[in-house]
């Protein structure tokens, strides 16, 4: 008898847990995740979400070359990402060391030697687009601001000619030169 009272107290707390992520509706998730993707790659891309649960699950396989990356229920603020579909492993590695518990700093150097160990493939080049803003009380979102970023690994400002550091609201810049994550920033205003 005890071990049932257990196990519905644990059922009822799991449930209580999995109430308090407020994790929003698959119709919503679906789509306000592909709002950092220009419009006209948006019906046909891959959409990742969360279930109830909070763990990050595929809510519609897409058939273009895009991944989008719903709001993630469990941090603040809204935040969407898109990305081309050679990048998932890259990705998906980052997302599994994060699930391990490591902070960026060991996620970067974790992936520069995997990357160049062979272990994990990253693209020659590739594009991820980020989307931030704010949900309001009925669900929409608002003051919606994308930025860009081409990847580029092992690129220099040198052999691109661009700045390590920005220059002027919404000029490219390259953040992490030399590295396998070397990528050109465009943060429009």
């Amino acid at each position: 008898m005890r071990l049932l009272s257990i196990l519905i107290l644990l059922v009822l707390v799991t449930d209580l847990v999995a109430q308090d992520t407020k994790v929003p509706s698959k119709d919503w998730q679906l789509k306000t995740a592909v709002l950092a993707l220009p419009e006209a790659n948006r019906d046909q891309a891959t959409v990742l979400g969360y279930d109830q649960t909070g763990e990050l699950i595929t809510l519609r396989k897409g058939t273009n070359e895009f991944i989008c990356l719903g709001d993630d229920p469990g941090k603040e603020g809204f935040s969407v990402a898109a990305y081309h579909k050679e990048l998932e492993p890259y990705m998906a590695r980052g997302r599994e060391l994060r699930k391990q518990g490591k902070d960026a700093g060991e996620i970067f150097d974790i992936r520069e030697e995997e990357v160049k160990s062979g272990k994990l493939q990253m693209p020659d080049k590739s594009t991820l687009y980020v989307a931030n803003g704010e949900v309001d009380a009925s669900g929409e979102v608002q003051n919606l601001k994308v930025r860009f970023v081409v990847y580029i690994p092992y690129a220099t400002a040198e052999s691109t000619g661009l700045s390590p550091a920005p220059i002027g609201p919404g000029a490219p810049w390259i953040m992490n030169p030399g590295t396998h994550r070397a990528h050109i920033m465009i943060t429009p205003e």
